[in-house]
């Protein structure tokens, strides 16, 4: 068994495993093989381009200061976050496959936003869970090796950092945990209805968690992976944290509904989640480079602009972007 963690129990720790003490369990691995089953007889996967290159890339500047966010999008779940002078990486992810093999497993099918090479000087990491699309090992050595960045992340991770590469700076907070990353800057780790695992044996050893970043330029509420239930932890986050300028949500990897419901949303709830959080603006994230479920590259895309729609929201409020295009607030 694989043991990441050692600590009091809590209301979300058994003194073994962590939970959602308002979610559900994370799917089993018969139910696993049901959906690997479905995906050949009954409801095959929607094929993916090999290759869907971005028309953008971003060459960041040094650095951004003051109030002003400069924000780019890397691709899936990661994007520099540039202001009040610092640059922030969300779960920064170079490598080419998210997965624990090689020469296996979801390939990405455009370039990182940004060359790696291209990156200004990294001062801070969050890192937000152990999958593998979230929490890539390779990335983070590259990144200690280069740019010596403090690691922000939830409980465990930085045990399966550190067995890794002990030169990566990980540091590991608890749900509700204040850290101040500098020049007034503080991101606080929050709750979110997700799980983890980085084998068949660590299933939810490790915590994972949302991030509150406030900053002189307003709260940024980032969410990397999350099912939306009954909407609980979303306008938990706004009664505790906001109010949000901008909420980053997660719109893709949600099909099929019947195995993905409980961990992530679709583009309608990610709406939903937008209203509940009651942030000023939204940024999707977590769609059109790796896939990881069975809808069609441009799905979540389409599906958003509809719900968007259904409840007169403009989509200038809840944008989108293509690796290496830049936001700039």
């Amino acid at each position: 068994m694989s043991r990441y963690y050692n600590g009091p129990k809590s209301d979300h720790f058994d003194g073994e495993r962590f939970f959602d003490p308002q979610g559900v369990p994370p799917r089993s691995r018969r139910d696993l093989l049901r959906w690997h089953i479905d995906r050949r007889w009954r409801a095959p996967k929607a094929k993916w381009p090999v290759w869907a290159p971005s028309p953008y890339a971003d060459r960041p500047p040094a650095r951004v200061e003051g109030a002003t966010w400069r924000i780019s999008y890397v691709g899936h779940a990661s994007m520099l976050i540039q202001t009040a002078g610092l640059n922030i990486l969300l779960d920064p992810v170079w490598s080419k496959r998210v997965s624990p093999f090689r020469f296996v497993g979801p390939k990405r099918v455009n370039d990182p936003g940004i060359v790696f090479a291209d990156l200004p000087s990294i001062d801070v990491v969050l890192v937000s869970h152990g999958h593998y699309d979230h929490l890539d090992l390779t990335t983070l050595s590259r990144l200690a090796a280069v740019h010596r960045p403090r690691v922000v992340t939830p409980l465990g991770n930085d045990t399966i950092m550190k067995n890794h590469d002990p030169t990566i700076a990980a540091e590991a907070y608890d749900w509700e945990d204040r850290v101040n990353i500098g020049a007034g800057v503080v991101a606080t780790l929050v709750a979110t209805r997700h799980w983890s695992a980085r084998n068949l044996s660590d299933r939810n050893m490790s915590l994972w968690a949302s991030f509150v970043i406030e900053a002189p330029g307003g709260r940024i509420y980032f969410v990397a992976d999350s099912g939306y239930g009954d909407g609980r932890h979303f306008r938990g986050a706004c009664e505790r944290h906001g109010p949000f300028r901008l909420a980053i949500l997660p719109i893709g990897a949600y099909e099929p509904r019947w195995f993905m419901r409980d961990s992530h949303m679709n583009p309608a709830e990610s709406v939903q989640a937008f209203i509940d959080c009651g942030a000023e603006l939204a940024l999707g994230h977590h769609y059109g480079t790796f896939q990881l479920t069975d809808e069609p590259i441009d799905a979540p895309l389409v599906a958003l602009a509809d719900a968007l729609k259904d409840v007169g929201i403009s989509t200038e409020r809840f944008r989108t972007l293509r690796p290496g295009e830049v936001w700039a607030l």
